[in-house]
């Protein structure tokens, strides 16, 4: 009788073991292939550590709540101020103290935002091979001054237009009308509005993942530019206010930061030129 382990050793393959010509063998990405209630299992790992996160920084912040509730509201009560007609007001009983606490939070997630971005790209860093892996902390990084930089391009630009209208299409509409401000609704508009410009900001580091994925290249986007324009104005129509210096203020960095994207995937874009060449044949004899 043989020995077991002699068989094993001397046989083809045991089971579990890398294939020689197998694709998969060698191959650090797919290595890392795991079941999916382990990948639901790291997912809910991350969501505590940026939940952990997110509160320590809210309470770091909330002995600060005051002036930076004072920093929001600036904007608005000097377009108030300018007008002459309107004032800053709570319609509940509970409306200040709420609006108190959604101020550290907003503040809280804005601290813990390096924080909370290294937990997402931490959590996409498995499916990128070794030399990949490398450029999490810059993502992070590029990440977090990317949104930051765009609510700061809300805040001290489009602010100073878009209130000031707002207060204007008020007094066109009746002058004997004056503006009564609910600090719940103005924090909530506020909020949505910075959370929309830092998104927005975020394009380079998208281009980038999907360069590296493979799903696009600088050709891609070179050739989809016109559609992007398009995109961009309608993105810029909705989350500013319905005038075209604010849209034309909105666009105009949306559309610098798809040629920074761009620039971005000419270098790291790991999509087959082949791919590239047969779709523009395919177009080619479509026409």
């Amino acid at each position: 009788m043989s020995d077991p382990s002699t068989t094993d050793r001397e046989g083809d393959s045991v089971a579990g073991d890398p294939v020689a010509g197998d694709p998969v063998a060698g191959d650090p990405v797919e290595s890392y292939r795991m079941p999916l209630l382990e990948h639901l299992k790291e997912l809910r790992t991350r969501l505590i550590r940026m939940f952990a996160f997110g509160l320590a920084g809210c309470l770091l912040c909330f002995a600060f709540t005051q002036p930076i509730w004072n920093a929001l509201v600036e904007p608005m009560n000097a377009a108030l101020k300018v007008s002459g007609r309107g004032t800053m007001a709570i319609t509940e009983p509970l409306e200040g103290f709420i609006t108190y606490l959604k101020v550290a939070g907003l503040a809280g997630i804005a601290l813990a935002s390096p924080l909370i971005f290294h937990q997402i790209w931490s959590f996409v860093a498995p499916g990128l091979y070794p030399k990949e892996k490398k450029t999490v902390m810059p993502l992070v990084v590029a990440s977090t001054i990317l949104f930051l930089t765009g609510a700061a391009f809300g805040y001290f630009i489009i602010f100073d237009f878009a209130f000031p209208f707002f207060l204007e299409i008020t007094a066109e509409l009746d002058k004997d009308v004056e503006a009564v401000l609910s600090i719940s609704a103005y924090l909530s508009l506020v909020t949505k509005m910075l959370v929309a410009f830092g998104l927005a900001f975020q394009l380079p580091v998208v281009c980038y993942f999907l360069a590296r994925i493979g799903l696009i290249n600088h050709k891609d986007l070179i050739h989809g530019f016109r559609f992007a324009i398009v995109g961009m104005f309608v993105v810029s129509a909705l989350i500013t206010p319905p005038d075209v210096l604010s849209q034309l203020l909105m666009a105009g960095p949306l559309i610098l930061l798809y040629g920074v994207g761009t620039v971005v995937a000419y270098f790291t874009s790991t999509k087959d030129e082949d791919e590239d060449e047969d779709e523009d044949e395919g177009e080619g004899s479509q026409d």
